[in-house]
């Protein structure tokens, strides 16, 4: 029986497509069942449409107009995804939205991120911009991507994959992005599947 994946996000669906793309060459290991996003009009949720895969909407804001918490929002998204899908995993690719235990906790290590940072260097959000500003500043010559479990302290959990992006003299920062964009493309569908294949758990 295929390996259940949710996929979360909340912009434009670049990782996702890597994803979808993935699957559909056999590269995945397991079936993408589910895509939430935490903005309505998040183009993923397009790329999600079309090749078929059911989503879900959910917004913050929702809840904190009607007087409900954060922790309300992730209690209650993560047992709608459990009772909806029961996923072997939970990959957040661009979910600009902090979890709390919650939500960790329901998947307990069950839940891979993707972070344009090597680990240990510029946790939480901005971190091209920041590794950039660094650069421009003559205090860093290269960057990275990687992916790694979720556990609630951010961006800190056990890393899967890592790869090196180097800074050239002469980068804009949309030429630096656009070369973590590719490094993620390629790494986020191999950590997910040396995740499933080889049943991958945060030490």
């Amino acid at each position: 029986m295929a390996k259940t994946i949710v996929v979360l996000i909340s912009g434009s669906g670049t990782n996702l497509q890597a994803l979808i793309d993935a699957e559909k060459q056999g590269q995945l290991g397991g079936t993408i069942a589910l895509v939430v996003s935490n903005k309505k009009k998040a183009y993923g949720l397009v790329r999600a449409a079309d090749a078929s895969i059911p989503t879900h909407v959910r917004t913050l804001k929702e809840y904190k107009d009607s007087g409900k918490t954060r922790e309300d929002f992730d209690r209650d998204l993560a047992e709608h995804i459990a009772s909806t899908v029961s996923p072997d995993l939970v990959v957040l690719a661009g979910w600009m939205h902090i979890l709390s235990p919650s939500f960790v906790d329901k998947f307990k290590g069950k839940i891979i991120n993707l972070h344009p940072a090597l680990p240990g260097e510029l946790e939480g959000a901005h971190a091209i911009d920041r590794a950039y500003d660094e650069f421009k500043a003559g205090q860093r010559t290269r960057t990275g991507a990687m992916v790694h479990f979720v556990i609630p302290e951010v961006d800190k959990g056990q890393p899967i994959l890592t790869q090196e992006v180097p800074c050239v003299e002469g980068d804009t920062l949309e030429m630096l992005e656009d070369r973590i964009h590719v490094v993620e493309h390629q790494i986020l569908p191999k950590a997910v599947k040396l995740v499933l294949d080889k049943g991958l758990s945060p030490l």
